[in-house]
């Protein structure tokens, strides 16, 4: 607490420093570590951003939770102490409800799916929303797609009965498992390797590069491409600091913002394609069921979300 606030006054008192917002150093906090495609994103940010500039606008990474975690520093952007964070974009539904819709499995078919819908009405609404909450949504970045990985072959739905499935104590992932057949168990993110090591598990899911980055394809044999969610980050910029910025100023801002979501973009995807040919290498077997059976069985979990948000909320979201 000490260090984040020590930091964060830092920044504060280099902000009244500079004369305007000439030459003024944005802060920016993320939970991802240096490792990572989002960081890089970041990085690439801040260095379009001090080129687009000419140094007028520069940023300071604060990345691993070094400042909080998400819900922490959103709240620093909304009271103008941070800057900027980069959140996943269905976990700001903690403030924004409507955003468990998006979450729902199936419902965004791939990223470019994601971005179509990001951009369309609903998606506008929702960036409304974000402004309502003292953030403005610059841009959502990809953070991949979850996969479902097993000690047996799913080459259809059929496969996944009575299938322990590990999941992260999330509605919308827990409702994957059930309507899916599974039998959901949700186990600390730290000890997953261990439960499927010791059979206490039978499967878990995630992105392909979580995958490889935990080593879960160590105690697991199958992967199977179910695509059931897309999983996205949001970036995003104290509302304050957005309607104090010149027509100039954002436009430098939303530029690099751009430049950042597409090398972190292309970076996912491609350690997504390659991954499938290196976990062939290693012996696992990648199975690629049909999806439809899958979608059409989180027709049940649809329902409830439509009895909060509104009957066709899902294809209203969907475009489709």
């Amino acid at each position: 607490m000490k260090l984040t606030t020590t930091l964060l006054a830092c920044a504060a008192t280099m902000a009244l420093a500079a004369p305007a917002l000439a030459e003024r150093e944005l802060t920016f906090g993320l939970q991802d570590n240096e490792a990572s495609n989002v960081y890089k994103g970041a990085q690439e940010f801040a260095a379009k951003l001090a080129e687009v500039s000419g140094g007028e606008l520069t940023a300071n990474l604060f990345p691993s939770s070094t400042l909080g975690d998400f819900k922490a520093m959103v709240a620093q952007v909304q009271a103008g102490e941070l800057d900027m964070v980069i959140t996943g974009y269905p976990d700001m539904s903690y403030i924004i409800p409507e955003l468990n819709l998006i979450g729902a499995p199936y419902v965004a078919d791939d990223f470019a799916h994601l971005k179509e819908i990001i951009a369309g009405p609903w998606g506008q609404e929702m960036k409304a929303k974000f402004g309502e909450k003292g953030v403005e949504l610059l841009d959502v970045w990809y953070y991949g797609t979850r996969q479902t990985s097993s000690n047996r072959a799913i080459n259809s739905m059929d496969d996944m009965k009575g299938l322990r499935l590990r999941t992260p104590n999330v509605p919308f992932l827990i409702a994957y498992a059930e309507n899916t057949g599974a039998t959901p168990a949700p186990v600390a993110f730290a000890e997953v390797y261990l439960a499927l090591q010791t059979n206490q598990v039978d499967a878990e899911e995630n992105p392909l590069p979580t995958i490889e980055a935990m080593k879960f394809y160590e105690v697991q044999s199958h992967i199977a491409l179910t695509n059931h969610f897309v999983a996205s980050a949001a970036l995003q910029v104290s509302k304050n600091l957005w309607d104090s910025l010149s027509d100039e100023e954002k436009g430098w801002i939303s530029e690099a913002a751009k430049a950042g979501g597409a090398l972190n973009d292309s970076l996912t995807a491609k350690a997504e394609e390659d991954l499938i040919a290196t976990f062939e290498g290693r012996g696992l077997t990648i199975t690629r069921p049909d999806l439809a059976p899958f979608r059409a069985a989180m027709q049940p979990y649809y329902a409830t979300l439509e009895e909060q948000f509104g009957a066709g909320a899902i294809a209203r979201v969907r475009g489709k």
